[in-house]
Order: C-alpha cells, then sequence, then structure tokens
C-alpha cells in the first residue's frame, strides 16, 4: 500500500459485482485490499493488479468469527479510505426444508460478519473526520422473500443499519452508501440452489460490471442509497416502495418458488 493513493476495502471480491466493484476503484486510483473465502481470490488480484493497483488478498471466511479478525488484522495500521461490505451469500427453497446450518451461514455472513466489520472501520473513519462505508444491499429488502426468507431478512436488515448509520455519521465527514442491485448474473443462484428450477434463477439477469459502475458512483457522490442495474432492477425499486407487502410477497413467490424455472417442465407452475 502507498502514501499518495487511496486504499479501498473490498469484501466478496473474487468474482461477480465485488470483483467489479474492486475494479472500478483500482481504476480510479486506488490501491485494495480484497477478500473472498474462496480459492478465485488470487486469480482476481491478478487481474486487478492489471490496472496499476497495488493489491492485497486476504483469504478469509467472514462467516467465522476467526475470519473476521483475520480481514481486520490485515487493515491494521492503514488507512482505509473506503470499505465496501459486500460479502453475502443466499439460500432458496422453503423454510421449512432448508438445512439450519445454510440458514445461520447467511446470517452469520450478511447479518453478523457486516456488523463485526463495521464497527472498527467506521469508529476509525469517525476518528479522522473522513472515509465512506459502502453495503450491498439489494432489491429484495425491500419485499417479503418467500422461498429466499432468511436471505431477504438479512437483507432487510442492512438496509435498516446502512441507513441508521448514516444518519448517525451525518455531519463527521463519513458517508453511508447502500447500493440495492437486482437479480445479477453472478455466483449467487447457483451458491443458493435456486439456478435451474425457479423462475429467477433462470432468468435474464443484470450485468454486475453495470451495477459495479453505478454503485462506485453512489459511493463517491456520498448517496445514502441507489437502486443500481437495469431499468427492469429500477423499476423493482420504484414498486417496492409502494406495493403492499402482501403483493410483494405474492409476486416474490413467483419468481423465486422451487419449480417455477424456465426448464421446469409442464405442472411447474411456471
Amino acid at each position: 500500500m502507498t502514501d499518495t493513493r487511496p486504499l479501498a476495502l473490498i469484501t466478496g471480491a473474487s468474482a461477480g459485482i465485488g470483483y467489479e466493484l474492486a475494479r472500478q476503484f483500482a481504476e480510479h486510483g486506488y490501491d485494495l485490499v480484497v477478500n473472498a473465502e474462496d480459492e478465485r481470490l488470487e486469480s482476481a488480484a491478478r487481474g486487478l493488479r492489471e490496472t496499476g493497483a497495488r493489491v492485497r488478498p486476504v483469504r478469509a471466511d467472514l462467516r467465522t468469527r476467526e475470519g473476521v479478525e483475520r480481514l481486520l488484522a490485515a487493515v491494521e495500521g492503514l488507512t482505509v479510505d473506503v470499505a465496501a461490505l459486500n460479502a453475502g451469500v443466499g439460500r432458496g427453497g422453503a423454510f421449512v426444508d432448508t438445512d439450519p446450518a445454510d440458514d445461520q451461514a447467511v446470517i452469520d455472513l450478511n447479518v453478523t460478519a457486516t456488523v463485526r466489520l463495521a464497527k472498527p472501520l467506521l469508529r476509525a473513519m469517525v476518528a479522522r473526520g473522513a472515509g465512506r462505508i459502502a453495503f450491498t444491499s439489494s432489491v429484495a429488502a425491500m419485499m417479503p422473500g418467500p422461498f429466499q426468507s432468511v436471505y431477504n431478512a438479512s437483507k432487510s436488515f442492512v438496509q435498516s443499519f446502512a441507513e441508521a448509520l448514516g444518519e448517525e455519521v451525518r455531519g463527521t465527514g463519513v458517508t453511508i452508501t447502500s447500493f440495492m442491485p437486482g437479480v445479477t448474473e453472478t455466483d449467487f443462484f447457483r451458491r443458493a440452489g435456486m439456478a435451474d428450477d425457479t423462475r429467477m434463477g433462470t432468468s435474464r439477469k443484470d450485468d454486475p460490471a453495470q451495477v459495479a459502475e453505478q454503485a462506485f458512483t453512489a459511493i463517491v457522490k456520498g448517496e445514502r442509497k441507489a437502486v443500481t442495474g437495469s431499468l427492469k432492477a429500477k423499476a423493482m425499486g420504484a414498486a417496492g416502495k409502494v406495493l403492499p407487502d402482501g403483493v410483494k410477497a405474492a409476486a416474490h413467490r413467483k419468481l423465486a418458488e422451487p419449480g417455477t424455472g424456465e426448464d421446469a417442465g409442464p405442472g411447474s407452475g411456471a
């Protein structure tokens, strides 16, 4: 890391939105600390170095306390100008059928790790009167999520948490941004077990590079929140503000219920 280039910390940066967001910061003059728990992180770091940025990869599983502590230790003594807490995971299926361990993993990463990382990073920023923290929320934060119940609830937490922190730090020189992608082309649906047999998983998805570019703009402008991605995502965000929860829940069921995918065949409920 250098004293002349600002530093951005990006979690969940081995692929998808996180990688593209890291690339945005690198191309705009930032050095990087990038985190993920999978083996693709080193390859991602090599690609990001091609921009001319200095990149420190920190492989750590943020679902664990040890992983969070390892990442915080890696940035100890460094001035983190921007922290993009992007790492997240989902699990599809009826709540009565999903494995409790999978449900807990969603909470551990999307909620617990987010809080554990945010506190020391935000304290340091407030103490020096400068910095930006970004949270990857989702349009899912705006609606109940049948067949994705724990995930949507976790993103509702992230959204509320981000907006509350934004008000707390108003006037300190620190900004908090939550950005809210729609259905995006990443590993999310495969990892969530939703890729092949749900309408959401088989639908056309947004480009993560587009999502990241819009998110980057919102972060550097210090915007409180932004729906990022295609016009379809923005329409979903607008609808989420006005539709009753019951209507949103019914619509989400049609997208996330197993058996509704394009390849599910007759009688699938699609």
